[in-house]
């Protein structure tokens, strides 16, 4: 997987990371189980301080993305609870980007459209398509 990071972003590095590894996770780059590097191997590999990469990792672990063991490492969970708190967080999120979106010009059928090709690239997505 290759995690691109913005040096000149306003969004710390820890949550670009976070991001990065939840899209891979999404896009089916990591499946199940899968070991993912270790904070300090992800911290060499990015060039970036091992606590920025444990922060990530905690927010991940504390967002059920992740399971973390010291004898295991860390490892990709993709069967993580707490459904019903993450819709309502999605709802709001999603009301933040579309309102950001509607202000910016995007019609409605283009965001769609946008979302539709998104969610397309995803391999592990697990919604009833009703």
């Amino acid at each position: 997987m290759i995690i691109n990071l913005n040096f000149e972003s306003e969004v710390p590095i820890y949550l670009q990371l976070r991001n990065e590894i939840v899209i891979g996770i999404g896009k089916g780059e990591f499946i199940q189980g899968e070991g993912i590097p270790t904070v300090r191997q992800m911290a060499e590999d990015l060039g970036i301080n091992p606590m920025t990469v444990n922060k990530s990792y905690g927010l991940l672990k504390r967002e059920g993305f992740i399971t973390i063991d010291r004898r295991h490492g860390a490892k990709v969970n993709l069967l993580s609870g707490g459904k019903l708190e993450f819709k309502e967080k999605l709802e709001e999120d999603l009301n933040l980007v579309i309102s950001e979106a509607s202000i910016k010009g995007v019609k409605k059928e283009e965001f769609m459209d946008m979302c539709e090709n998104i969610f397309s690239l995803m391999k592990c997505v697990s919604l009833d398509s009703k």
